[in-house]
């Protein structure tokens, strides 16, 4: 006699399990994938434009989310999409190490994309079917929370597991100081002919000399530029960058003898920060030269990646060639030649910093990526026996064309609603600055302080954007939740709006700054964040404003792809702009970018006893 399926089940047993699991994939698509291209030393332009598009799955699922209801049940589609999803992670995790990487990995997040889109429209679907009214109520915070906790555990603390193995699996890092003196003398000496013998004792990295000293005296520019002309052109030639970076090269080559846009020199000219550093006329900094080897060959077939940059010190001192060196078995014994400058109004003693490491960043991002993989098969295992079988829960019974009718109804009635053109311009400009500073906050904080950056580790990252930023985004939303409740979303929208784009300015200061202590980064970020998910309470609540009526689910679908709509086509040309205009100017371009929604808020439609408790509620 075949075993009886259970219709109901305790949903303290998967609701909470289910909502993590809905919150995993979107948050290693929209944020991981940013920080891992970023450490895997992929372009700002190239990570804004293509990750932007990972968001188009959420935009357009309510086109196929009739198909979740006419085939199978929700409960097949949510089993066989987590399946799926472990799929894609692993397929990620496998391509990290290949070459062409950016292009695999980014073919199975577009798998992982859409099968977390199709997930969430089946989990959604299922917490209706298989709660009560009463229990659907009393859930939603604890969904919430749980999709929150997935946050914390992607931006958080899987960054802080890859940070902690880009440390662990590679070489020992080696720290150098670097002295700008007046009164000095050096020489600069290139030798690309020195090949260095193996030395005994474990594989580490050597640096020439251990201590540098930089004469704090102006140099003719044609000088200087030759010499970091040399190194980087030996350093191509050795092999020691990406053949991305080479292509990139011979690209930025190309670019240069065409004419830019008039759109590109318009923004170079008046809003870009190097047109500055372009009023030094006929003297430039100093320069000095350190050199990079191994102490022997990397195991066959094992690269040696070495990031270097100043990790403390006077901003006076700074990197200009050198970020980052490949070694392999053919380019061990060869010099990789790092070019540090000093600023010429420099007349003083000075001292910076700097630190070169040597993590294995694939393998780290590999082993991390491979266990959300297996994450995801012990979700498919564990809710493939432990969801319910509502009663309800079954694929539509009617033939297509009804279905089909039905569907294309549910979109006629939602573009005819009143004022449906301000309803629409302020799901998308809601949020058209923080739609940009959320492509470029990670690779802002993890860039170089010589590239405007603020230098900061993989695992500070993770600590400060994905653990405090989003435990400060916990609250700001639970603040707003209570308060919305007590006095309704009109009460409130204007100072949700303020707290969702004014904090945006912290990155304006930080920017400028560049503090080299962590409190003053965390304590930005958290106030950013903060502010974002208390003015989210806002968005959220006023998409169930306009979604009420007979088709409520079907037009929460809609208003949820134009609210990704909005995250997308702002994202895919805010790494471009950075890149001209640099991230000083780029943070203030977001604040003023703001300004729209605060123009549209004023008109929209909005109902002033939404959201307040009523009587009957309160009795009850």
């Amino acid at each position: 006699m075949a075993k009886e399926k259970r219709t109901y089940r305790n949903p303290w047993a998967w609701v909470p399990s289910l909502y993590f699991a809905e919150g995993i994939p979107y948050v290693i698509v929209m944020s991981v994938s940013v920080i891992m291209y970023k450490r895997l030393g992929i372009s700002n332009t190239d990570i804004a434009l293509y990750t932007s598009w990972l968001y188009l799955p959420w935009v357009i699922k309510p086109l196929w989310s009739p198909v979740v209801d006419l085939f199978k049940t929700k409960r097949f589609w949510i089993i066989i999409m987590q399946l799926l999803i472990g799929a894609g992670l692993a397929g990620v995790a496998l391509t990290i190490p290949v070459p062409n990487f950016f292009q695999y990995t980014l073919a199975f997040f577009w798998l992982l994309a859409f099968s977390s889109a199709t997930h969430d429209i089946a989990a959604d679907g299922f917490y209706m079917l298989g709660l009560s009214e009463h229990d659907q109520a009393f859930f939603v915070g604890i969904r919430s929370t749980f999709y929150r906790f997935a946050m914390i555990t992607g931006q958080g603390l899987l960054i802080i597991l890859a940070g902690y193995l880009e440390s662990t699996t590679g070489l020992p890092p080696v720290e150098l100081e670097v002295f700008a003196k007046p009164g000095t003398e050096n020489k600069i000496i290139i030798n690309d002919s020195l090949k260095h013998k193996p030395l005994e004792g474990e594989l580490r990295i050597i640096t020439e000399p251990e201590k540098l000293v930089i004469p704090a005296v102006p140099k003719h520019k044609a000088e200087i530029d030759s010499i970091i002309r040399l190194a980087k052109k030996l350093n191509t030639a050795n092999g020691f960058y990406y053949e991305k970076l080479k292509k990139e090269e011979k690209n930025r080559a190309v670019k240069k003898s065409k004419q830019p846009s008039w759109l590109e020199q318009f923004l170079r000219k008046n809003f870009g920060e190097e047109k500055k550093v372009k009023k030094i006329k006929e003297f430039v900094g100093n320069v000095g030269i350190i050199a990079f080897h191994l102490s022997k060959a990397p195991p066959p077939g094992e690269t040696a990646i070495v990031n270097f940059g100043q990790e403390g010190g006077d901003k006076n001192i700074f990197l200009v060639e050198g970020l980052r060196f490949e070694f392999t078995g053919k380019n061990w014994n060869k010099n990789a030649y790092a070019v540090i400058q000093t600023d010429p109004k420099l007349k003083k003693e000075a001292s910076a910093l700097f630190v070169a490491r040597a993590g294995n960043i694939p393998l780290s991002w590999m082993i991390t990526i491979a266990s959300l993989a297996a994450l995801f098969i012990i979700f498919f295992l564990y809710h493939k026996f432990i969801l319910p079988y509502p009663k309800n829960d079954k694929p539509a019974a009617e033939g297509n064309r009804n279905i089909a009718s039905e569907f294309f109804k549910t979109f006629a009635l939602f573009f005819k609603k009143e004022k449906i053109g301000l309803i629409l311009a302020f799901l998308l400009l809601y949020r058209l600055g923080e739609s940009q500073l959320v492509k470029l906050a990670a690779p802002f904080l993890l860039d170089a302080r010589e590239l405007g950056g603020l230098g900061l580790t993989t695992g500070e990252v993770g600590l400060v954007y994905g653990t405090i930023g989003i435990i400060a985004l916990t609250l700001g939303g639970l603040l707003g939740g209570f308060l919305a409740a007590k006095h309704g979303l009109k009460y409130w929208i204007w100072w949700m709006l303020i707290a969702i784009n004014l904090p945006d300015a912290v990155y304006i200061y930080l920017s400028y700054a560049q503090p080299e202590t962590f409190l003053p980064v965390a304590i930005s970020v958290a106030i950013e964040q903060f502010g974002y998910g208390f003015g989210f309470t806002a968005y959220m609540l006023y998409m169930i404003y306009i979604s009420e009526g007979k088709y409520k689910t079907a037009h929460f679908a809609i208003a949820t792809g134009f609210m990704a709509l909005g995250m997308m086509l702002p994202g895919m040309f805010s790494g471009w702009l950075a890149d001209i205009i640099g991230y000083k100017h780029f943070f203030i371009w977001v604040v003023i970018a703001t300004i729209p929604a605060f123009l549209i808020t004023k008109f929209i439609p909005l109902d002033p006893t939404f959201g307040k408790k009523t009587k009957v509620e309160n009795e009850v």
